[in-house]
């Protein structure tokens, strides 16, 4: 079945705005508040910004007339992007992972957490709508590109989820006397979120990088048969 590309373009430019919006929320609130998590939880989706731009600009590459004549090129293209996607939110993970660590280290880090609290369920609901958007859309678009953008987008919402179940362990805390212990809350949660979402991304690089093997594999069979 053949992708639906003005669905595939409405539902990459819908995961772009929801991205934006996000990201400079995340970023300008966990900056503002000192929050190691926040900024973590925006950043994640400033990079979801940059790799939706990404898809955009190789879904229009190739919906082109001289691109899409040639099956192979176009078969390459998809699984070339998701794995550059993979290994980007990988490092990410990695950078966040060492500065929740030195965090720790440091004596953690005292953070608003009733606006935090507020902050995550605003995020949650978001991100989840966002999803929720993108897999029923995405289904009728039949595109691996939107199929690869909701996976992102259960990241996120994961990612929102965690920081808020956090933030409310850290206000119990504060309210039973640990108010010591609660500063710990902010980049324990970071170092839990990078360790847990690592293993998505590098999922993603992995089936990427064999169906890329794959494409490969077969091409060559076809020019020493043709040969």
């Amino acid at each position: 079945m053949s992708c639906n590309v003005q669905l595939e373009r409405r539902l990459l430019q819908f995961s772009t705005m929801s991205s934006f919006l996000f990201a400079i929320m995340g970023i300008g609130l966990g900056l503002w508040m000192g929050s190691l998590v926040i900024v973590f939880d925006g950043a994640y989706s400033f990079i979801s910004l940059a790799l939706t731009v990404v898809s955009l600009l190789a879904a229009a590459y190739i919906r082109k007339p001289e691109v899409a004549n040639s099956s192979h090129t176009v078969a390459k293209i998809e699984p070339a992007v998701i794995a550059f996607k993979g290994m980007v939110i990988t490092g990410m993970c990695c950078i966040s992972f060492h500065s929740a660590v030195v965090a720790i280290i440091n004596g953690g880090r005292e953070v608003d957490t009733g606006l935090a609290l507020l902050f995550g369920v605003i995020n949650v609901v978001g991100c989840t709508a966002t999803y929720l958007v993108l897999k029923s859309k995405g289904q009728q678009a039949r595109s691996a590109l939107v199929e690869a953008e909701s996976k992102q987008w259960v990241m996120d919402t994961v990612i929102s989820g965690a920081v808020m179940c956090g933030f409310i362990i850290a206000t119990v805390m504060t309210w039973a006397g640990y108010g010591e212990y609660a500063a710990y809350a902010d980049p324990v949660m970071v170092v839990v979120a990078s360790v847990y979402f690592v293993i998505v991304p590098l999922k993603m690089v992995y089936d990427a990088v064999n169906e890329l093997r794959g494409l490969s594999r077969t091409q060559y069979d076809e020019v020493s048969e043709l040969s």
